[in-house]
């Protein structure tokens, strides 16, 4: 039996309305005492994840491949040059380092350098010493969990985005196993090219028949929605939950996104033509949440440049892609009242890549780059350790125009610093595990 394809997709969502709209309810318990001031009202993470390289990117080996975020040459290489596809005009009159601070030289310290155990560390604030089970969640709470059960007063799931490329392991990052936290202070997650379309950007908005020998596929993706996000909070294992009145905006907001993707208003939203990629749909469609919703915690994910583990060339090409999506991200924001001069974006991979390529070599003779840097810290290709950082923000809260050279920061800093921003630090129990603000170096970016 054929099922039309764009059908399915619109119930599918819209039944299992908690993949990204699920209503929340908060348990009872005590209220926690109000926490230390806010530097501003919301924060947006930015995980420019998939793997980049600091001589791709701050240290700029191929001139600057990354123009709206860092000052600097285009790229300096033919083959590079003329392998990137055309993107529209910067968004911003100057690149995105200039409204903040730029750490060139930070650390993924500890533990495999995988995506999940890199994207693990960023949401938690805590290292992990072996490879995760990408099946299942963190044992500890997630910034989102920590920002909703700390903040006071408490905040809705309404509140609270995450946003990632795909649904591979990254929905398990919204809440944790702790026992102590879960899925009650959870956020909303949406997996924006996967519940539009199944096959990615390059076909939103098109209608595909399903025919007998995909029936197999159909039923395992409603299922696997289903398992996730359409459950009840009396269910220990429950997604995330949201009350009545969050559920029927939320459930009208997925509505309207279906609609404009049947209406092909997302095929090239941005103007950027084939160029665009998941990556870019991604930071699309948090941009949808932000005019919607004005969340006070977004954390979205790229992962295009993970290319690079087969074609270097792609690799660059998607760094620069992912580059405009995060200018264009703080254009929004800017244009955003009630986030605009009110919010701090904190950009930061999830870990690097090798000093040395692998054995795939692409069309131009550029060996493909993997990251694999042992865990002992002593031997071996380290450089998959080595990240940067940008935070930007207002004026009088960041620091504008700062360039830091010297070693500083880790991945570990960032859940902490989001705590401090959004005022609520000073009331994560201490046997959390979560580093205190003070020692945190990433301080050096506020005033």
């Amino acid at each position: 039996m054929n099922m039309n394809r764009r059908k399915f997709l619109k119930t599918a969502g819209l039944a299992a309305a908690g993949a990204i709209a699920a209503p929340y309810i908060l348990p009872s318990g005590r209220l926690f005492a109000a926490t230390g001031a806010r530097k501003v009202n919301h924060v947006v993470f930015c995980l420019y994840a998939g793997g980049v390289r600091n001589l791709e990117s701050v240290q700029m080996m191929d001139g600057n491949l990354m123009p709206n975020l860092l000052n600097g040459t285009a790229p300096i290489s033919p083959d590079i040059a003329g392998a990137m596809d055309i993107l529209p005009a910067s968004p911003l009159s100057q690149p995105l380092q200039n409204y903040g601070t730029l750490f060139k030289q930070v650390k993924y310290r500890r533990g495999p350098t995988g995506h999940y155990n890199g994207h693990t560390v960023a949401v938690t604030g805590q290292y992990v010493d072996i490879d995760l089970n990408i099946r299942a969640h963190p044992e500890n709470p997630t910034v989102f969990e920590l920002y909703r059960k700390h903040n006071s007063p408490q905040k809705a799931a309404l509140n609270s985005w995450w946003v990632a490329q795909n649904l591979g392991p990254y929905p398990a990052l919204n809440f944790s196993s702790h026992e102590e936290y879960g899925a009650a202070y959870g956020a909303n997650f949406i997996a924006p090219t996967w519940l539009i379309s199944q096959d990615g950007y390059d076909v939103l908005g098109n209608p595909k028949v399903f025919g007998s020998n995909e029936k197999a596929a159909i039923s395992n993706l409603q299922q696997f929605v289903n398992q996730n996000f359409n459950k009840s909070y009396t269910d220990g294992s429950a997604g995330v939950v949201n009350d009545n009145p969050d559920a029927a905006l939320l459930q009208s907001f997925i509505s309207d996104l279906y609609t404009k993707a049947q209406g092909g208003q997302f095929l090239n939203p941005w103007g950027a033509g084939p160029a665009m990629n998941n990556d870019m749909y991604n930071i699309c469609f948090a941009e949808e949440i932000i005019k919607q919703f004005k969340p006070e915690l977004l954390v979205v994910n790229m992962q295009d440049v993970d290319v690079g583990h087969f074609n270097y060339t792609s690799y660059a090409n998607n760094l620069r892609k992912a580059d405009f999506a995060a200018a264009h991200l703080w254009n929004t924001i800017q244009n955003t009242p009630g986030m605009a001069n009110d919010t701090v974006m904190i950009i930061i991979p999830e870990h690097g890549r090798n000093q040395f390529g692998n054995t795939s070599v692409d069309a131009y003779g550029r060996y493909a780059l993997d990251h694999t840097a042992p865990v002992d810290l002593i031997s071996g290709d380290q450089m998959a350790r080595d990240i940067f950082c940008m935070v930007v923000g207002p004026v009088g809260v960041v620091k504008q125009g700062q360039v830091i050279n010297t070693a500083m920061g880790e991945s570990s800093d960032v859940v902490p610093v989001i705590a401090n921003l959004l005022g609520f630090d000073s009331s994560i129990p201490g046997y959390i595990g979560v580093k205190d603000y003070n020692s945190c170096d990433l301080k050096a970016a506020f005033y």
